[in-house]
Parts: C-alpha cells; sequence; structure tokens
C-alpha cells in the first residue's frame, strides 16, 4: 500500500510540475516558484506515508457526498440551512437601512427618565433670539410641526447637546 501511495504522490507532483513550469513562462518565477511548492506536497506525502490517509479521505467524502444527492431529507436541510443564511442576511440588509428596527426612544417621550429635573419636564433652552425654545414657534408654524421640533429637541437632549 505505501508503493501506492508513493506512485499516486509522484503522478501528481510531475502533473504540478509541468503546471508550474508553464506558470514560470507565462507569469514569471514568482508564480512559478509558488506552483512548485505546491506540486511538491503530494511527493511528500507519498514519501511519508500519508498518502493512504488522503486516499481513504477522498474515499470517505465521496461515499458522504454519494449518499447526501440521494437522500431528500438531506436535501430538506440544505434547503433549510441556505434559507436560513439568507434570512441571516437579509436581516443584516434591513438592519444597516434602519427598516424593521424599533426606535430606542419610541418607549416614552422622557427617554427613559434620565433628566435631571424634576418630574421629568424638560427645561427650556435659550435660542439666539433671546427666547426659549420651547415657546420659540409655538404660534408661528400652525401646530404640526411642533411635534417633531419636539422629538429632535429630547434626542439632542439626551445627547446631552443643547
Amino acid at each position: 500500500m505505501a508503493t501506492l501511495g508513493l506512485a499516486l504522490g509522484a503522478a501528481l507532483a510531475l502533473v504540478g510540475f509541468v503546471i508550474a513550469f508553464f506558470l514560470w513562462r507565462r507569469k514569471g518565477a514568482a508564480h512559478g516558484l509558488r506552483a512548485l511548492s505546491w506540486a511538491l506536497v503530494p511527493l511528500a506525502a507519498g514519501l511519508l506515508g500519508l498518502m493512504h490517509s488522503v486516499i481513504v479521505f477522498v474515499n470517505s467524502l465521496f461515499t458522504i457526498v454519494a449518499t447526501m444527492v440521494f437522500n431528500p431529507i438531506v436535501w430538506a436541510g440544505t434547503a433549510l440551512a441556505g434559507l436560513a443564511v439568507l434570512l441571516y442576511f437579509v436581516s443584516g440588509f434591513m438592519k444597516a437601512r434602519g427598516m424593521g428596527v424599533k426606535q430606542r426612544g419610541a418607549k416614552g417621550s422622557s427617554g427613559g427618565g434620565g433628566t435631571p429635573e424634576a418630574g421629568g419636564a424638560a427645561a427650556p433652552t435659550q435660542v439666539s433670539g433671546g427666547q426659549s425654545a420651547s415657546g420659540a414657534g409655538a404660534g408661528s408654524s400652525g401646530g404640526g410641526d411642533d411635534m417633531d421640533f419636539g422629538d429632535i429637541e429630547a434626542l439632542l437632549k439626551k445627547r446631552g447637546i443643547e
């Protein structure tokens, strides 16, 4: 059995030497030397007596694949594994774009009760015109825009930006 492994290793190395020769001529010495190093691996495995283990491994691999191809339960498992991978990547895509993610400030308007004021009321912020931010646009915008700015103000205060 050792001579079979050595003969197989030598045959694979010979094929690798031919490939390395053509790579050397076409792409240069660096590519040729890399291919030569890989071509020596089967010969070394044959000389070390490891080629028998490689033959058993490849035979086992082919047996497993051959039995899997004709088994419908294995195909169902493969489909489920593919679905799991697809769902994982879709969820990552959705998270990256903020789709289907609950906002942190959606629980309550106080932002978790972390405000230093009593009762969770927000202190008015000074705007450049000398009036407070909570009363800055109360009569001028018509009502619908105040809610949007209030949410933004709450978020900025939560982050410590005033």
